[in-house]
């Protein structure tokens, strides 16, 4: 038989167990095959017909139709600013740390031991941030610039003295997409936004907090600080939006008064990417530390009373807040975040101001020029941007410009310009050229070396920045490339990712992130790209996201897809405004009321009280199901005013409720919607889908069951499906027009989200194909009964469906060990001796591990992970039996780090060879924790959020 026709399926990558591992993993379970399986677990009901999805391509072919697409993008000069810039990144980041898998396969760091790492440049970025920004403490990222701003709206608004203000005040000179994510999140809580000169004169006694941008939109630097004490002594907090390469030169907002300062990190080497992945900041006073929204890396000891790092604070979080959290926040921009801070220990304080200065130089080159061939450019003080008073001449510019392969901002007769760290000297002079040929002027008209020596200053000399920056020693150490090679390793080397072994937290869906998928993430032509370049200058981005989309509601059984949400809870959010939009446009705006089941995710409350619903519990029954007759009497109780009912499927607890379709209907029923959880979408793809079950909008985790990596926690993705009724009100843009007039305001600064990682889902789609995908779902209800036959016998599982099968996930329940001192805590300490990063501990049933094992994992990797969790039940046996003490033994010791095992002493009451090989698998293959068991209470009472002093780690 000839081989000619052979090509290699990528599924065959993807997932983890061949045909003859298959085999055997169903004799364990104690089926014949992988269908009936399926039918065991999948109710018959809600079974869909065969996917309808392009053939699959091999990972050859794919990256030949990928490049072609890239081909379509154009990457002109972009000198449109609006908050995104072209940047440098350099080399030895993007090869060690946003191309390596080392980096960006990392879980959120909650299991502080095993992410010493990435938390020590989480807290560098912190300490970048709160230097620029002249502000005591910084949370670890957030989204973006407009959703960092949101967040502060409201952490200004529930912390004000004033109860009957709800004016926040903004000044028009802010950046559009800004304005237009602060319009949506206003409303759900009666925020009035009055758009005004923030000015003295309108600091009114019902206005709680001004918001300013610095520089301002149009480029001009103004002196806020007669201001900031004006509204501070009518208890009127400031907000500032910052430019963080600006802020190298100009004055920190927390010098002159600030209370928040937000902005974007991608200035420091993060590519444009269409509008990103990038890492925005929020800073803040000391005072605000228990409302500051995100997660805050904060300073530490570990069990042997060393140095160590944790997120600090997390009892502020949505998952245990769940309605009364202050944010719904689920996912920050870990990697990005990283990568900014990264650039900032590379460069060092005097590389970051060498930057800045000849971006600042340039621009006023540039202005000298230009003005010197006649045109009146209106910014009087300015860092990077420029403005200028071309009137009708505007589009015979921009014509001249686009020959020139150049974006310049174009307003009403007024083109702006703003450089940033990629132009060049020659650049300028191309700029200047296109403004000289419509004067009909040339270059050499104009003396430059006299332009050069006259720039002068633009900056106000009461703004300059006079305190330093950077000062700690890990911002002045590492800036040759061999050092800063060695010291990205040192921090990879602390931390546990993929690389290293399976992850199997429930509900978190940490699956392969192919090579392939990730290789065309780093193109020029998808990175170089501007939010707001000319749609024919971004035909490939286009092509892709229009492919998505049709893939996405064939798979999802919905009719149109929003690609805005950048990250799950956001996705939940920007559902129930859609939501919210369509029943008000039927005159039903009255209807507020959303019920959610007890055992959801803690966004989806979260969520539900950011849209300004009133959140009513649905009870669950003893087998983790909803129960239908509470949801029946709640429904009708409140029939009149019923918004939206939020349903994960398979529920949170890793099962399939047969009483889907019919929940479901009982929600239209009573005039409501029914919002779907897409967190386990893992176990629907190709099976089942949530518009053919009934739902009526759900979002997806991109970064879960669509390959997108988690990136240490964050980048996420979050977009939203919905059914036809709903199409006109998806959120819409300020300077992107992305829906319909009826779509409801922006909920991201960028119209398609995080576009750049949009190619990942894509490749992942296309590379598996229908077959393909609908083969990894089965795969991952096999992995997860699997392990679940496997372990029953050791450990009880909580849920299972009617006929006994969990979905793609279970739940392990270990609270009978607290009779003897043995906490859930112990057994995720003590998985790390073993190689392994613990499950998902106490949620969504306290005192439980929830296991999802993902498709991705072979029967090989399995079967270390269960043999790991069979031996620690072992040593919790010898606990219960009384052969060990309860307090001194090797779980309440654990993780047990290199230094501890070989210490010259050891008066623990079991060998160092139980501490650190306690099975055989560890000798060949070993990965030690760094730190001991952090002190966590230590950490809440002692916050420190930015580097320490170098004394603290003597």
């Amino acid at each position: 038989m000839s081989n000619v026709h052979y090509q290699e399926k990528f599924q065959d990558r993807h997932n983890g167990p061949d045909a003859a591992q298959t085999e055997e993993m169903l004799k364990v379970i104690g089926v014949a095959s992988l269908e009936e399986l399926i039918e065991q677990t999948v109710p018959a009901q809600i079974r869909r017909k065969a996917m309808n999805l392009p053939q699959p391509l091999s990972e050859v072919a794919y990256l030949e139709k990928i490049a072609q697409i890239a081909e379509r993008n154009k990457i002109f000069k972009s000198y449109i600013g609006q908050g995104y810039y072209d940047v440098v990144l350099p080399g030895v980041i993007q090869r060690n740390v946003f191309e390596n898998p080392g980096w960006y396969t990392q879980y959120t760091p909650y299991q502080a031991e095993i992410a010493q790492g990435r938390l020590q440049a989480l807290l560098n970025f912190q300490t970048v941030i709160s230097d620029f920004t002249g502000l005591e403490i910084a949370n670890a990222s957030l989204l973006d610039e407009a959703t960092a701003a949101a967040e502060a709206m409201y952490m200004l608004y529930a912390a004000r003295k004033n109860k009957n203000a709800n004016v926040f005040l903004v000044s028009p000179n802010v950046f559009p997409q800004t304005l237009d994510v602060l319009k949506t999140r206003a409303v759900p809580f009666g925020i009035e936004l009055r758009i005004a000169d923030v000015a003295e004169a309108n600091l009114a006694d019902d206005v709680f907090a001004v918001f300013v941008q610095y520089p301002a939109a149009d480029g001009t630097i103004s002196d806020y600080k007669n201001l900031a004490e004006a509204a501070h002594a009518k208890d009127i907090t400031v907000c500032v939006a910052a430019d963080l390469m600006a802020l190298a030169l100009l004055t920190p907002p927390g010098e002159w008064g600030a209370d928040v300062v937000v902005g974007n990190s991608q200035r420091f080497g993060v590519p444009m990417g269409f509008g990103g992945p990038h890492a925005a900041f929020f800073a803040t006073k000391e005072a605000y530390k228990r409302n500051i929204p995100g997660r805050i890396i904060g300073v530490t000891t570990d069990s042997s009373g060393n140095y160590a790092l944790r997120m600090a604070l997390q009892t502020r979080e949505q998952h245990i807040r769940r309605d009364k959290a202050s944010s719904n926040i689920c996912t920050a921009q870990a990697l990005l975040a990283i990568m900014a801070s990264f650039y900032a220990v590379y460069h060092g304080p005097e590389g970051i101001k060498n930057i800045a200065t000849r971006i600042n130089d340039l621009t006023k080159l540039a202005d000298k020029a230009i003005q010197a061939l006649g045109y009146e450019q209106t910014n009087k003080t300015y860092f990077d941007t420029l403005r200028f008073n071309v009137g009708e001449q505007a589009g015979t510019l921009k014509a001249e410009a686009l020959n020139n392969e150049m974006n310049f901002y174009y307003n009403d007769g007024v083109v702006g310009i703003s450089i940033d760290e990629t132009t060049t000297y020659q650049d300028i002079q191309t700029i200047v050229k296109v403004f000289a040929k419509i004067k009909g002027k040339t270059l050499d008209e104009l003396d430059w070396e006299s332009l050069e020596k006259e720039l002068g200053s633009s900056i106000p000399a009461e703004l300059i920045r006079t305190s330093s920056y950077l000062t700690h020693p890990v911002f002045n150490s590492y800036h040759s490339e061999h050092e800063m090679l060695r010291y990205i390793k040192s921090l990879e080397a602390k931390d546990l990712s993929l690389c290293h072994s399976m992850i199997p937290l429930g509900s978190c869906t940490m699956k392969l992130n192919a090579t392939t998928e990730m290789v065309p993430v780093t193109w020029a032509r998808f990175g170089r790209l501007h939010p707001f370049a000319p749609v024919d200058q971004v035909s490939g981005y286009m092509q892709l996201i229009n492919e998505l989309n049709d893939w996405l509601c064939e798979i999802t059984g919905f009719a149109k897809m929003s690609f805005q949400p950048n990250s799950g809870a956001q996705g939940e959010y920007t559902g129930l405004m859609v939501i919210r939009a369509y029943h008000e446009s039927r005159g039903e705006g009255h209807r507020n009321v959303c019920l959610i089941p007890a055992s959801a995710h803690g966004t989806n409350p979260a969520s539900a009280s950011m849209a300004g619903l009133k959140v009513v519990v649905v009870k669950t029954d003893d087998k983790g199901n909803i129960d239908v007759e509470d949801l029946k009497a709640k429904a009708a109780e409140h029939a009149a005013n019923l918004n939206s009912l939020m349903v994960t499927y398979p529920s949170t607890h890793g099962v399939f409720e047969e009483s889907i379709i019919e929940i479901c209907n009982i929600i239209h029923e009573n005039g409501g919607q029914v919002y779907m959880d897409g967190a386990n979408m893992n176990a629907q793809v190709g099976l089942t889908c949530p518009g053919f079950i009934g739902a009526d909008v759900c979002h997806l985790n991109l970064h879960k069951t669509f390959c997108i990596p988690h990136g240490g926690g964050g980048p996420g993705m979050g977009p939203i499906g919905v059914a036809e009724h709903l199409v006109p009100f998806l959120p819409n843009h300020a300077v992107v027009n992305v829906s319909s007039e009826q779509g409801i305001t922006a909920v991201s600064a960028a119209p398609f989200g995080s576009a750049s990682i949009l190619l990942i889902s894509h490749a992942y789609i296309a590379l598996m194909g229908a077959e393909g995908l609908t083969e990894a779902t089965k795969t991952a209800i096999l992995n997860a009964n699997y392990i679940k036959a496997r372990l029953e016998q050791h450990y009880p599982v909580l849920y299972a469906g009617a006929n006994g099968r969990c979905a793609h996930e279970m739940i392990l329940d270990c609270r009978a060990f607290k009779n003897v001192g043995i906490e859930v805590a112990d057994i995720a300490k003590r998985l790390m001796d073993y190689g392994f990063h613990a499950p998902t501990v106490s949620f969504p049933v306290a005192g439980t591990l929830m296991i999802e094992p993902t498709e991705s994992e072979s029967k090989a990797e399995l079967d270390r992970f269960c043999d790991a969790l069979i031996a620690i039940r072992q040593e919790i046996a010898a606990v219960e039996a009384g052969e060990v003490d309860q307090k001194n033994n090797v779980l309440k010791n654990a993780p047990h780090t290199a230094a501890v095992v070989s210490a010259d002493e050891w008066d623990r009451p079991y060998s160092r060879q139980l501490a650190a090989y306690p099975l055989p698998y560890l000798k060949v293959n070993k990965f030690w924790p760094s730190v001991g068991r952090v002190n966590e209470s230590q950490g809440d009472r002692m916050l420190i959020c930015s580097c320490p002093p170098v004394e603290a780690y003597a």
